[in-house]
């Protein structure tokens, strides 16, 4: 089984070398010093008190990969647009892209039965490039609970989780997505397919989309924004107004939303990835996680006020760090 990670970063990195290890052909897609370092060092893990090398095949031509059999895309989800012609390369007719980032896929009405159905997310896929190039029939969806973090280029520090849920867009289960399964189970991961793989990504995106923005405009780590009583208030009116625009389009919820927050909290004093990203000076995946919201929020006709209120601080608070990617 031919496999690329596109964007092999830490979660990438951290899949592709557990693939590595149970056997499947996988070629990384990188760039920058963390790629120098995989060609000349490879790949060092350190996960669950082991650390291992491997020497992967890796590249920052996609072109050179060749056609793929899966090409799982771990970048960021503003990174997506720019990337799209690059992955596009490695897949034919028969290829499957399994999307492992973060909020609202731009397939998410692909097939989806009610009046939106196939309607492009322009928060996420503006004029329905992603839509064309990469043609959502091949989309596989993938939600990622790993956490894990480049600490030096070429060294992967893997600090817990190992689940990656997968489902197809029309809630089937496909030959393709079990094979994958099949062989991440194979790898030592948690690989479940479901049929209702947009309840997963809701249930995710739930706390993302309140804790993340909050924690750019406070400063504040997952504990503090759980658990302080008025920030999770906060946090809590955000999630409401998200939960009524996602069962309007058919998405159920199996976790309340104090036990969603709770979870959040028992993480302890970590960073989200966006006040990570803040501070790097890297742009953030507001639009993915709130602003695609919102836009669904439109849809239904849902007004939203606390979201659209924190999603406009926190976007001039990215236009003023130079964090908001520019379109």
């Amino acid at each position: 089984m031919k496999i690329a990670i596109f964007g092999a970063g830490a979660i990438g990195g951290y899949l592709g070398v557990k693939l590595l290890q149970a056997g499947a052909d996988v070629t990384f897609v990188a760039r920058g010093e963390h790629l120098a370092a995989m060609k000349e060092n490879g790949l060092t893990l350190k996960s669950e008190g082991q650390t291992v090398n491997v020497r992967p095949r890796c590249t920052s031509d996609a072109g050179e990969a060749g056609i793929q059999d899966y090409v799982v895309v771990t970048l960021k989800a503003h990174s997506l647009g720019a990337a799209a012609a690059p992955i596009a390369t490695m897949m034919n007719l028969d290829s499957t892209l399994v999307t492992a980032i973060n909020g609202i896929p731009y397939w998410y009405f692909y097939g989806l039965e009610g009046p939106w159905r196939d309607r492009v997310v322009e928060s996420v896929d503006r004029g329905g490039v992603l839509w064309k190039a990469l043609p959502p029939r091949q989309a596989l969806g993938c939600v990622v609970y790993p956490a894990a973090e480049i600490v030096a280029p070429g060294i992967i520090e893997h600090t817990y989780g190992n689940r990656f849920t997968l489902g197809e867009p029309d809630g089937s289960k496909s030959a393709r997505a079990e094979a994958l399964s099949k062989l991440m189970v194979a790898a030592g991961l948690k690989a479940p397919v479901r049929q209702r793989i947009r309840d997963e990504i809701w249930v995710k995106l739930w706390g993302n989309l309140a804790f993340n923005p909050m924690s750019a405009l406070t400063g504040a780590t997952l504990d503090t924004l759980a658990f302080a009583p008025d920030l999770r208030a906060t946090a809590r009116l955000m999630m409401v107004e998200a939960q009524e625009v996602a069962e309007k389009l058919g998405a159920k919820f199996a976790v309340d939303i104090e036990k969603r927050m709770d979870g959040a909290g028992e993480v302890g004093t970590h960073k989200t990835s966006m006040l990570q990203d803040l501070e790097r000076g890297r742009p953030m995946e507001i639009d993915a996680m709130l602003g695609a919201v919102v836009e669904l929020g439109e849809l239904t006709g849902d007004p939203m006020p606390i979201c659209r209120a924190v999603l406009a601080l926190v976007r001039e608070r990215a236009r003023q760090s130079g964090a908001y990617p520019l379109r």
